[in-house]
């Protein structure tokens, strides 16, 4: 489990410091992963499933880090359309980032239904409600 939370948070820092100011990005970096530390937590305390933390954490953390690379891959792609000039190369970005995150939630989605056994509704409506906690709300504090 710790392996995979170091990866996200080197990997993690990489992104957000391509993004904007790398204090900053480390910053919402930190504060992504204590959300979701938090998350987690929460919801295995409220099913009652508190020993199955680091699988579940685990399970969550290699689906952020398979998509934080693909989002480095992004960054780079970005990079090569801009010393291109590329005229389309905002709509790829966010062509690329809403692919991403759709994704993500599918993921995310998808572990909590095998997880929990949630019926796909509610698996998808926990699923973006912690895209929302995670990743949202540290994004939140940082504009403040």
């Amino acid at each position: 489990m710790w392996k995979n939370v170091a990866f996200y948070l080197i990997s993690g820092m990489i992104v957000e410091g391509l993004i904007s100011d790398p204090a900053d990005g480390t910053l919402e970096v930190l504060g992504r992963t204590t959300m979701a530390f938090g998350s987690v937590a929460i919801l295995l305390l409220m099913e009652k499933k508190w020993g199955c933390f680091g699988q579940l954490y685990t399970s969550i953390f290699v689906c952020e880090n398979f998509i934080m690379t693909l989002a480095v891959s992004g960054e780079a792609l970005d990079y090569w359309l801009v010393l291109n000039h590329h005229p389309y190369r905002e709509q790829i970005g966010i062509g690329i980032a809403v692919f991403l995150v759709t994704w993500y939630i599918a993921i995310v989605s998808y572990i909590f239904r095998a997880f929990f056994r949630y019926p796909t509704t509610i698996s998808v409506i926990y699923a973006f409600s912690y895209f929302v906690l995670t990743y949202g709300i540290p994004m939140l504090l940082m504009d403040i």
